[in-house]
């Protein structure tokens, strides 16, 4: 107890969150406390102030499940759209066998007919299994796209919903290019760059996972990059990438608005903090916080059915073959 001074006499003062239980108590202070140290906005949040309204939330709680509320809460406070709180999965049935067959939605791509590559990357997030055939499937799409002899690409970001970036990153960095390509940066103004070295993705010269790619047969070809309201996170970041690289377009729509970068930390009883920490930047080291817009945009059609024209996409052709005309 604090001992709080009124005139001549004295009373106790219970502290936010007196009647919870010590351990609830600890579970919801340590997670306010990893907030603290971690957040993208962190020198922007009067923390006297979250904490106390965080144990307000929980006051009563007997146990850590019962702080839940209070932490989603003090994500939510933070104000960075993007940091979440997921509760701990259910243990998994022991007599339930394991796949054995990686299922997810993969790249898709192929040689336009004006010979153009395309290449369009879904969201991915899973085991290391799930991204090892990401990337799999996704250099071949590159590199039987290549052989055809394009004279440019088209990478196609509309359905990615985000999840992991370096898996996406090793997809296309061979259309990239080498060299640096963006970078993180932090509350202090910390950065790790992300940088592509024989078309695989590197953050701060280590690699990411996956080794060397083959090269596009075009050197430096133009590039058309086409994004929606659904590109988000991770895809985000991928556009970002591609930001201010020469001869490069962005067609389609504003991106999703959280061009940011998050880190899980597990707690005691296995729910996850998903944490909100840097802000996607761009090779010249331009920040960005909010939605990306194209530099053509153009609106998705509202009643998508098959032999609907995909304007965007014929936009994107008809920029490239400009490019490739002019170089001949």
């Amino acid at each position: 107890m604090v001992i709080v001074a009124t005139g001549c006499t004295s009373r106790s003062a219970d502290p936010p969150g007196a009647e919870m239980s010590p351990s609830a108590q600890t579970y919801l202070s340590e997670a306010l406390s990893i907030m603290e140290k971690h957040s993208l906005l962190r020198h922007q949040v009067d923390w006297g102030d979250v904490r106390g309204q965080a144990f307000a939330h929980a006051h009563g709680a007997q146990k850590p499940a019962d702080t839940y509320g209070a932490i989603d809460w003090a994500l939510y406070s933070l104000g960075d759209g993007h940091s979440r709180f997921l509760e701990p999965e259910p243990e998994p049935d022991k007599n339930s066998p394991e796949p054995s067959v990686v299922s997810f939605e993969g790249p898709q791509g192929r040689s336009l007919k004006s010979g153009i590559g395309y290449v369009s990357l879904p969201g991915v997030q899973g085991s290391q299994k799930t991204y090892d055939e990401y990337v799999r499937q996704g250099r071949e799409i590159v590199a039987k796209a290549d052989r055809t002899g394009v004279c440019g690409w088209v990478v196609d970001l509309r359905s990615d919903t985000g999840g992991n970036m370096w898996p996406m990153l090793a997809v296309v960095g061979p259309v990239l290019g080498d060299g640096k390509v963006g970078m993180f940066v932090d509350a202090d103004g910390r950065k790790t760059v992300w940088s592509i070295k024989r078309g695989a993705p590197y953050a701060d010269g280590e690699p990411t996972g996956w080794g060397d790619s083959r090269p596009v047969t075009q050197g430096a070809p133009p590039v058309a990059v086409l994004t929606s309201n659904r590109t988000a996170s991770a895809g985000e970041a991928v556009a970002v990438a591609f930001r201010a690289r020469p001869r490069t377009q962005f067609f389609g729509e504003r991106t999703n608005g959280v061009p940011t970068g998050n880190q899980t930390y597990r707690l005691s009883d296995g729910a996850r903090l998903v944490l909100t920490e840097v802000k996607d930047a761009d090779r010249t080291g331009r920040t960005y916080d909010a939605a990306i817009p194209p530099d053509k945009e153009i609106a998705a059609d509202p009643r998508p059915a098959t032999g609907n024209r995909d304007e965007a996409l014929e936009a994107a052709q008809s920029w490239l073959l400009e490019q490739a005309a002019g170089r001949r």
